[in-house]
């Protein structure tokens, strides 16, 4: 088989797999090779039932007394039954919709049963567990076993079994980088290390081959955007745009004072945009650090001096946010400035309407989603373009949206904190300016770190402050319940909650399964007060500015890379109230509590992320990803930051030698199918 062979070609993979494996954006050969692990499991050596791991994944050695029954339940559901005994303790099994399982048990024969142990009635019990015979548990036991990113209908075996299949049948290139680099640095061979990251024989060689990997996906990276950056060429600034008195008005007249921070970004801005060529800046600051008002800003000097500007945010939800507030600043200002906003779910008349005002006003601010590089978009005076959160668009969107002005200036805003070493590889040639430092009006986020038998008192502070009229953000680390992992999820949790606390208070629900218009309501209804507590996966890093939320709730902190963790602190902390974050370590090592532990120390993102880079190691290379920053399959900028320089070193090297890389086609051909396969959002 070869690598671009349609997955259904795979032995095994049917229609009803293949129309699940496509949810997943698995659709060939090579895409279910790069369909990389979640996680790893290693199955634990059978122990007793105690009250001191319920609520844990565990294995238990029972011998059945009886065959299993059936029966129904009330909801009509067929609940095979039976208990079985670990020792002298008692174990209640259940499965359900599972009656094909009732033939393969013998009556006093032993098994092992894994799952999560539960204590309810006086009796132990376990939901779904798996079961395995001693023999094949015994030579499982002393294997790493791959976890996956599954869909309903999908199991973890299916997808294994199709990889393991890909793997015998197609042929994989041995190595894919020039040879002097694969020697340089030790590295296994490709072939080796994809075979490896799904199947390692232990943890060495996982290291090994997750190294490899997280490398060539850097090396690829950075090796494109130099061949971009050397095409590029300096465009002459047309725009005849200066500073004005009442953009200095606008800004004296607001309730607080720009920080020194974002006044010296806004002095930058403001000299791009009256220079003799076009300019590209990146804009780094924390969550809530004020890159808004500073864009706002900008965009108030371009329409002063006659142009358009557009802004484009990865939600509606804060695409409207930005409109609404953009709108009220201009009236503040009592300038005739037209603000207009598009996004996908506007009806056609609402568009047309607002493409009537773009089109007859040379000089106004324009917000929107996806919706403003669509078919038909126009605008006829784009003299400069802000992408916000610019890690959620693909290059070729950031692209098609200068594509509709001449050449405008471009800003782009990220609130993920990057070493400024790591940025300047990473976005070539932009300039970057950094806001460090928090508006004066902002409280800094209280934080601790605490364990379950804290978790009492931290649900008695959530409903303290919802009593005071606050809402509260409760963030967990799965969407779903999974049989290999104990982490909280929000389907389960968003229960509890409601539970704990007799329903008195509305939960909403967030996560990236969501449809986009699903998501969106569940925003609005959070932003308009409508739910109390928002329950979410770390989708909400990206969100819309709710100063009402006071409290950050993360499960299971220690599964989070400090950088993540303080992109979702920023959450909150946005209004006059005092606000904070509960980070719930649900790990039992010490180093854990270490690495958690900074982020009592300071409310800097760029601390936190230095900080963070002298703790890590290889242990801490699987599970705990950093950032979204960049969406590689393997690599993180953070973990993989001495990977990343080396990486650039090396590209430097070759595009030194050979820039058009007209020596080196093999390494085109290879880039040209990396990019195919889209590793990561730029």
């Amino acid at each position: 088989m070869e690598l671009l062979s349609p997955v259904d070609t795979i032995k095994g993979v049917g229609e009803k797999t293949t129309k699940l494996l496509n949810k997943l954006g698995v659709y060939t050969i090579e895409d279910i090779l790069l369909f990389f692990p979640r996680t790893y499991l290693v199955y634990p050596a059978p122990s007793t039932p105690d009250k001191d791991n319920v609520n844990s994944l565990i294995s238990i050695q029972g011998r059945l007394k009886t065959s299993p029954k059936v029966f129904k339940s009330r909801s009509k559901m067929d609940v095979l039954s039976v208990t079985t005994y670990a020792g002298d303790v008692p174990v209640d099994l259940v499965w359900f919709n599972s009656n094909y399982l009732k033939t393969s048990f013998e009556p006093g024969k032993i098994y092992i049963f894994y799952g999560r142990l539960i204590f309810d009635k006086g009796r132990f019990k376990m939901s779904q567990p798996v079961i395995f015979e001693p023999e094949k548990y015994d030579k499982i036991r002393k294997q790493i076993q791959p976890i996956y990113h599954l869909t309903k209908g999908l199991s973890n075996n299916l997808v294994l079994k199709s990889v393991k299949a890909a793997f015998e049948k197609c042929r994989i290139p041995s190595n894919r980088l020039p040879e002097d680099i694969e020697s340089k640095n030790d590295f296994m061979s490709y072939e080796k290390a994809l075979y490896a990251y799904h199947f390692p024989e232990n943890f060495d060689e996982l290291v090994k081959a997750r190294r490899r990997l997280a490398y060539e996906e850097m090396f690829f990276f950075i090796l494109n955007s130099r061949l971009q950056e050397n095409k590029s060429v300096s465009f002459e600034n047309c725009f005849h745009i200066t500073h004005h008195t009442e953009t200095d008005a606008f800004k004296d007249g607001l309730e607080f004072k720009l920080t020194e921070d974002q006044s010296k970004v806004l002095s930058d801005i403001v000299s791009d945009l009256s220079g003799d060529y076009v300019t590209q800046r990146l804009i780094q600051g924390d969550v809530g650090s004020g890159k808004t008002i500073v864009a706002f800003l900008a965009m108030l000097d371009v329409a002063l001096s006659g142009y358009q500007s557009a802004i484009m945010a990865p939600t509606e939800v804060l695409a409207k946010q930005h409109f609404e507030t953009f709108s009220k600043w201009v009236e503040a200002s009592g300038l005739n400035i037209p603000v207009v906003l598009f996004t996908g779910s506007m009806k056609a008349s609402e568009k047309k309407l607002m493409q009537k005002t773009v089109d007859e006003n040379p000089a106004c601010l324009i917000i929107g989603t996806h919706a403003l590089i669509s078919d038909g978009r126009t605008f006829n005076n784009l003299a400069l373009v802000i992408t916000d959160e610019q890690h959620r668009f693909g290059v070729q969107q950031r692209d098609k949206l200068s594509q509709k002005g001449e050449h405008p200036h471009i800003i782009v805003m990220s609130a993920t904190p990057i070493p400024r070493t790591l940025a300047m590889i990473l976005y070539g040639n932009m300039h970057v300016s950094t806001i460090k430092t928090m508006p004066a009006n902002r409280l800094p986020i209280k934080t601790c770190v605490i364990k379950e038998g804290m978790r009492a008192s931290a649900l008695k502070f959530v409903r303290d402050e919802i009593e005071k009229g606050h809402q509260v953000y409760a963030i967990c680390p799965l969407v779903e319940a999974s049989e290999t992992t104990e982490a909280q999820n929000v389907t389960e949790y968003s229960k509890k909650l409601k539970k704990y606390f007799n329903d008195k208070y509305e939960v909403g629900v967030l996560h990236g399964k969501m449809k986009p218009a699903e998501k969106n309501q569940v925003m609005a209804d959070f932003a308009n007060h409508a739910t109390q507590i928002l329950v979410s996966t770390t989708v909400v890093e990206v969100g819309v500015n709710v100063p009402n939320a006071t409290v950050m709730l993360i499960e299971n902190a220690n599964r989070f890379g400090l950088a993540a963790l303080h992109q979702l602190r920023g959450r909150v902390g946005r209004g006059s109230a005092q606000s904070y974050c509960i980070l719930m370590n649900s790990s039992s090592e010490d180093r854990e509590s270490e690495r958690l532990n900074i982020m009592l120390k300071s409310n800097d993102g760029f601390f936190i992320a230095k900080e963070d880079l002298k703790l890590r190691g290889p242990g801490d290379m699987f599970g705990v990803r950093q950032s979204g920053e960049f969406a590689f399959k393997v690599a993180d900028i953070y973990q993989d930051a001495d990977e990343l320089e080396m990486a650039s070193s090396d590209v430097d090297s070759i595009i030194k030698e050979d820039p058009e890389l007209e020596n080196h086609q093999a390494l085109r051909s290879t880039l040209n199918s990396f990019l195919a396969n889209q590793f990561y959002v730029l």
